[in-house]
């Protein structure tokens, strides 16, 4: 039986897809979604046309053990860690967002909410008891190479400082 990595959400699949794009570089893809049966199991399934190439993409994720229900937004899992994103490409996205909020108050409260919930899942890794994200959190080239750029950012109460801080500024 193949296995899938776990997507815990909607919004957990499309940011790991917005980070894996086409091979022809493009991220513009109008997905489809839908639960399918693959190799005996229920996956979920994401298909669409990239826009750059026009080639016909497609992911399957497996389905979570327990169904996480959004309580807001961005809504990315339960209190697991994800099997999608390690911890380096949650705070790749955390930098990339609160880097480019825009002006309009309503857009930066958006913008600002999905760093937050990014740094909440950066700080999913670290295991009870302990202060810093551990290594074997680190599984793709771009999450090593920002764990390797800096990797004091990744103790607990630094990460606890800056999710505080967007979280702050949201509500500003």
């Amino acid at each position: 039986m193949t296995q899938w990595p776990v997507a815990r959400t909607r919004d957990e699949a499309l940011v790991y897809l917005d980070l894996n794009p086409c091979e022809c570089g493009s991220v513009e893809t109008d997905w489809d979604s839908g639960v399918v049966s693959l190799g005996g199991s229920l996956v979920k399934r994401y298909s669409g046309i990239c826009e750059g190439c026009e080639t016909e993409r497609e992911h399957h994720f497996s389905l979570p053990r327990r169904e996480t229900i959004p309580t807001g937004w961005p809504a990315f899992g339960g209190p697991e860690a994800s099997q999608l994103l390690d911890a380096g490409e949650w705070m790749w996205l955390a930098d990339f967002t609160a880097g480019n909020v825009p002006e309009d108050p309503v857009s930066a409260r958006r913008t600002l909410s999905m760093a937050r919930a990014a740094m909440d899942e950066v700080l999913k890794f670290i295991p009870e008891g302990q202060d810093d994200v551990p290594a074997e959190a680190f599984w793709s080239a771009r999450g090593r190479e920002v764990r390797d750029a800096e990797p004091p950012r990744f103790r607990r109460d630094r990460l606890l400082v800056v999710r505080d801080t967007y979280r702050d500024l949201a509500e500003r």
